[in-house]
């Protein structure tokens, strides 16, 4: 049962505190809350739930919503979320409450139901909405110093037809969160798990037959002979993965039997899972062993999360990487999420398509575009000249020695300005979940990715705001415009939905 919030602004002087005082209005949190449209996805996110007016009622849009920023936005673990949002009154405010409450607001299980309640292109959605929101114009200013509102810019969009803007394109590696992967510690690990499935299926014919015989301590003794030598040889990595093969082999005919017997439903959820994992990474592995390569299509890495794919980055830290691999694009200094996939993919292939949602977007095309050099094919380059746009990067063909420092001086202004991607990717990165994936399915990862790119975003209209709000103080101390502080009024409710 859903239950729909009121639209009704609650102010912060309305929030009831038990030990007296009011709410700084100025509050980063307080500021916050007005940036995002919470109403405006309540009826989508109301179809996650029975039309019924029966059951207990569910957490609504702002609680869901508001508890996973708070969770990405202060890098904490589901319980710390919970433990911060029942110690702080700003937190409370911010997820829509009433009052301040000693009690826990929800069991920190609950994040992981609101992550699946929140998939990839609605978060996408509610992103774009809180970039269009105010986004344009946001650090223009008049040329007496006057904070200028609304009006100029619906003007200038009006006049813009022809190309206009600068769209940065690259993409990333989102580490999850798995051991680096060996094929001999895969194949070990899905020995152990297949034998403990082994001991749960036989458990109804326990003293009436003997268990089939697994020979777990004798592989067991054989790996942690391999795994103590440092350095071993491909031949005895040959070996041991053929060893350990052979014994994953004899365990799936023992459950092949169990099947027939119908024992198959003794399995929980995940342990059936893992049988299927298991015995696609046998498949796998065996032929690899027999072609002696270590290179097949879709191949698995982790056990636990069959969908992550090596992804060759040839970085200098690490060659290969495992998670998704993310494109973004900048425009404006807000990020956006263009692709999340778990397959490798070539970052050329894609710039059309983001340069057609720019112009979805914006009704014209960019007037540059800012690329790394593997989006520079001949095909994007044909595209880019025919929509009369600039791709940063040399020009094709024999060049005068004029032309050509004109070309360097052009391509080293261009990646300084590409230099805020890479900004983006090392704030994702460091101070928010990108940097390694803590989610364990494919929707919820994703969901945490672009979690990320949304709270980078609302980061960077706190600091419009609080940037605007120095310079609009900065003009009444030396005695500029009379109405300055009415104009930040106006752009600090352009920049809130309420």
């Amino acid at each position: 049962m859903y239950k729909y919030t009121s639209k009704q602004i609650r102010l912060p002087g309305d929030f009831f505190l038990p030990f007296g005082g009011k709410l700084n209005p100025e509050n980063r949190w307080v500021i916050l809350s007005s940036m995002i449209p919470w109403e405006e996805f309540e009826e989508e996110y109301a179809t996650n739930f029975k039309k019924t007016k029966r059951g207990q009622e569910a957490y609504n849009v702002r609680i869901a919503l508001g508890s996973l920023i708070i969770k990405e936005r202060l890098g904490l673990s589901d319980e710390e979320t919970v433990n911060q949002i029942t110690e702080n009154p700003y937190l409370q405010y911010f997820l829509g409450f009433e009052s301040y409450t000693e009690k826990q607001p929800f069991d920190p299980s609950q994040l992981t139901h609101f992550r699946k309640r929140f998939p990839e292109d609605m978060l996408n959605r509610i992103n774009e909405t809180i970039i269009k929101h105010g986004s344009a114009n946001d650090e223009g200013d008049d040329d007496d110093g006057t904070l200028q509102g609304n009006s100029s810019n619906e003007e200038t969009k009006e006049i813009e037809t022809e190309n206009s803007g600068t769209l940065i394109l690259d993409a990333t590696c989102t580490p999850a969160d798995i051991q680096y992967p060996t094929d001999i510690r895969l194949l070990n690990d899905a020995r152990e798990l297949i034998e403990g499935i082994i001991d749960i299926l036989h458990n109804p014919d326990k003293g009436i037959t003997e268990r089939p015989r697994t020979y777990r301590q004798k592989a067991r003794k054989e790996y942690l002979s391999f795994t103590k030598q440092r350095k071993p040889k491909s031949k005895r990595v040959h070996k041991i993965r053929g060893k350990i093969l052979r014994y994953i082999r004899r365990q799936l005919k023992f459950i092949e039997r169990f099947s027939n017997k119908d024992r198959l439903t003794l399995l929980n959820r995940q342990q059936y899972k893992n049988l299927l994992v298991i015995s696609e990474l046998y498949r796998q592995q065996l032929e690899m062993y027999k072609k002696k390569t270590t290179r097949i299509e879709d191949r698995i890495v982790s056990i636990s999360q069959p969908h992550v794919r090596p992804i060759v980055r040839g970085k200098a830290s690490a060659s290969t990487e495992f998670g998704a691999k993310v494109e973004i694009s900048v425009e404006n200094g807000f990020v956006r999420s263009e692709i999340i996939s778990w397959d490798a993919f070539n970052e050329g292939t894609t710039l059309k398509d983001a340069v057609e949602r720019y112009k979805n977007r914006n009704g014209f095309y960019p007037e540059v575009v800012l690329a790394d050099k593997i989006y520079r094919n001949r095909k994007n380059r044909e595209y880019c000249k025919g929509n009369n746009i600039r791709l940063s990067g040399p020009s094709l063909g024999r060049k005068t020695e004029k032309i050509k420092k004109e070309e360097q001086k052009l391509e080293y202004l261009d990646n300084c300005n590409r230099n805020q991607v890479e900004g983006k990717f090392g704030e994702g990165k460091r101070k928010y979940s990108l940097g390694k994936i803590m989610t364990k399915l494919a929707e919820t990862s994703a969901t945490t990715i672009v979690l990320s790119l949304i709270v980078m975003n609302l980061e960077k209209k706190l600091r419009l705001l609080s940037c605007l709000f120095i310079k609009c103080f900065e003009t009444i101390k030396i005695g500029v415009g009379s109405n300055t502080l009415f104009g930040f009024l106006d752009l600090k409710s352009k920049y809130c939905f309420h």
